[in-house]
């Protein structure tokens, strides 16, 4: 069996996650791993049986024994890891957020077009089996009225912001709270429900944000970053509701509420259960209504084996795009983010 050869750039957390779900796809192989400190290096090379390590990325990128690089780094860094690597002629599959903005995602659009080469977002949500489902159910059901989804989680680094902020830590602000490295609610979890809505829905006529937001010390200045909020968006004959939260907990399902009855997920980043309710006879309030159907599929051992197994599939097919996690639907997705945080004033460096 042919195997797809990944190089690995990034050794934290996401990337540990990642891989345990890409060595459930017998045709990836780990290759190596790319990281600014060899020790660290080493250290994830060796938890997962990776031959090759280096701290060099343009190195890595030279090597032809590596046909496809996962950028696991921190969201500042996408656009330009992510081109260097598609310059030397490798695929790639780029952690979510794409990029820091629309701009930068344009320019890796563009860089992936010129060398002739994939290039992937790896969103989970999309390529879940049973939103997969969904998706196919949702053509049965007449007109879409409302989409609601929401993303709500209370971040264990927020403890650490609200000390350094009133100034009883001096440790630097995580980078999913920083805004230099482009982070935040938005980029880190919101993106989550907006994506999936892109994907199904395309483009909204327009957007209304309410965000809670916070300024953070970074170097010598404070800058705004966003905590939570919650979106409202225009389409034609319908609206969608988005919520996210790194200050609070939820636990709302998704519903996709159609003319024919509604689509329920139990949650939108990763879903485990899906139930298809259809409209009945009009009732009276003593009545239960029409009964769910359960229309779950069994889920992958591991969910991340489905980022890997859309993206070899697509290069097996000689396609050099996905037609689920799209560039367009990348590029609008980043629009979106976009529009959400001028209208909340969280600024990026790269904005």
């Amino acid at each position: 069996m042919k195997k797809t050869r990944f190089g690995m750039v990034g050794t934290g957390r996401i990337s540990d996650w990642v891989l345990k779900g890409a060595v459930l796809e017998p045709r990836f192989e780990a290759a190596a791993v790319c990281s600014r400190s060899l020790e660290k290096g080493k250290a994830f090379a060796e938890a997962h049986g990776i031959a090759k390590v280096y701290t060099d990325l343009d190195e890595m990128a030279s090597d032809p024994e590596i046909d496809a690089i996962y950028i696991g780094t921190p969201n500042s860094t996408h656009h330009d890891l992510s081109i260097l690597c598609m310059n030397h002629g490798k695929h790639v599959l780029c952690e979510k957020p794409m990029a820091s903005n629309a701009r930068e995602v344009g320019e890796m659009i563009d860089a992936a077009n010129a060398n002739g080469v994939m290039l992937m977002e790896a969103m989970i949500s999309t390529l879940c089996p049973n939103f997969v489902v969904a998706r196919e159910r949702l053509a049965g059901m007449g007109s879409v009225r409302h989409y609601f989804a929401s993303f709500c989680q209370y971040s264990s680094k927020y403890d650490l912001v609200k000390r350094i902020i009133a100034g009883e830590d001096n440790s630097a602000v995580p980078s999913s709270f920083n805004p230099d490295c482009c982070g935040g609610a938005l980029m880190d979890i919101g993106i989550y429900p907006i994506y999936p809505m892109v994907s199904l829905f395309g483009r909204p006529q327009g957007l209304k944000a309410s965000v809670t937001a916070c300024e953070v010390p970074v170097g010598n200045e404070w800058k705004r970053i966003d905590l939570q909020g919650s979106v409202v968006f225009e389409y034609d004959g319908m609206s969608a509701t988005v919520l996210y939260s790194k200050i609070a907990d939820s636990r709302l399902c998704t519903e996709i509420s159609c003319d024919g009855g509604v689509i329920s997920l139990d949650q939108i980043h990763i879903c485990r259960h899906a139930e298809m309710t259809r409209r009945g006879a009009p009732t009276s309030g003593r009545s239960s209504g029409p009964q769910a159907e359960d229309i779950s599929v069994p889920v992958d051992a591991d969910e991340y084996l489905c980022e890997f197994r859309e993206f070899i599939d697509v290069l097996e097919s000689g396609r050099l795009e996905s037609s689920v996690n799209s560039l367009e639907t990348s590029l609008i997705t980043a629009e979106i983010l976009d529009g959400i945080r001028r209208q909340a004033g969280v600024v990026f460096p790269t904005d």
